[in-house]
């Protein structure tokens, strides 16, 4: 480790229950950076942090030269470069593609299920409310605090619908997350961690849903994570993975046990992707420029499960499908074909060929590069 860089320890900026908190902290702990954790205040989301990353959000790293990063990908892409050892990307092309492959799983298509066990379910209110008041306006009185925090759980209850939870669609979103969850426990019976015996990047993506919202809130605690112990334990394991040093599957081989849940992520994420492509090209050829597009476009229908479920376009997933292409770019023709034929198996070879503009991130929203920008 660079000891030159932890003479001053990093600072997180997030909230125990924020969905994306959970993997930057984690991923901290994993890699032993010195930080330290700091809720993030009304005037931080309402000043400081649009003024220094472009968006009120969280989480935020703010590195001990007094730069902020903000967006959690970003965060850990900067973080390895500073602290190479232990790197969590694999370095063998069918485990390098299913690690950004579950890590983009598990941070965009895993956000109605977080949002549906916290909102869908009134128990889980007085925690947020009482933890969200608190950090927002820690200086004022408890009713003031009540009054912030119910307005915030309002703004966050109005994005349900764009992310499908309507009546119509809540049963297969039910079965989805009960499917999926009994997959992962499945998993996770005889891996200590989604690859093998240590994180990689798709388990710092997965605890993004699993600690904050799932593991957390009151509901599904003890609904769905109580009754599956090995998801359990893995939640726990990754709140305090820094001793975790065992090796990957060999010879660039993903699990047994992880092949339904790659399955289900290739087959029901790809036409996402693609629908949000076509959502993003509508757009730009009515509003035409390059300036960023709004966070989420027209709705888009996909697989999910044994159903169809539709939810609004999200742009950012171009942003991430193009990262995880950019980290295949360099493979030799003999790992590029490796992927090609480990593709073929699931019937995806749409992930290699599916044609997407390149696009740049500003904040969390995306904007199409110009043309001939690479």
């Amino acid at each position: 480790m660079n000891h030159a860089l932890t003479n001053h320890p990093h600072v997180l900026l997030g909230w125990e229950l924020s969905y994306f908190s959970g993997k930057v902290r984690s991923y901290l702990r994993f890699k032993e950076v010195p930080f330290v954790e700091r809720p993030i205040d009304f005037i931080g989301f309402r000043f400081r942090a649009p003024r220094a990353t472009g968006a009120a959000a969280i989480p935020i790293v703010i590195t001990p030269e007094g730069t902020w990063l903000q967006d959690s990908s970003a965060i850990l892409d900067a973080l390895e470069v500073r602290f190479p050892e232990r790197g969590i990307v694999p370095g063998t092309p069918v485990q390098r593609f299913v690690a950004y492959l579950l890590e983009l799983w598990g941070d965009e298509f895993w956000i109605p299920a977080g949002m549906h066990t916290r909102w869908s379910h009134a128990e889980n209110y007085p925690l947020f409310e009482r933890e969200v008041g608190g950090h927002l306006l820690p200086w004022l009185p408890r009713a003031l605090q009540d009054r912030a925090a119910a307005h915030a759980a309002g703004m966050m209850r109005g994005h349900l619908p764009g992310v499908g939870i309507v009546p119509a669609q809540v049963p297969t979103l039910d079965a989805w997350i009960a499917q999926t969850l009994d997959q992962l426990e499945a998993h996770f019976a005889v891996h200590p961690y989604l690859l093998g015996g240590r994180p990689t990047l798709a388990d710092f993506g997965l605890i993004a849903p699993l600690y904050g919202h799932l593991g957390r809130d009151p509901w599904p605690k003890r609904e769905l994570i109580a009754k599956r112990p090995h998801v359990r334990a893995y939640i726990e394991r990754m709140a305090r993975p820094a001793q975790a040093d065992g090796e990957l599957e060999a010879d660039d081989a993903i699990p047994e046990t992880l092949v339904p849940i790659v399955s289900a992520a290739l087959r029901e994420l790809l036409p996402f992707v693609a629908g949000t492509r076509d959502e993003l090209l509508r757009f730009m050829a009515e509003q035409g420029g390059h300036k960023p597009v709004p966070r989420g476009l027209g709705p888009v229908e996909h697989p999910l499960g044994t159903g169809r479920y539709s939810r609004a376009a999200l742009p950012y997933v171009l942003w991430m499908l193009q990262r995880m292409r950019d980290a295949q770019r360099d493979g030799t023709p003999v790992e590029q074909a490796r992927l090609r034929t480990f593709l073929q198996g699931f019937d995806a070879e749409g992930w290699l060929d599916l044609e997407v503009p390149r696009v740049t991130r500003v904040g969390l929203r995306v904007a199409l590069t110009p043309e001939g920008q690479r």
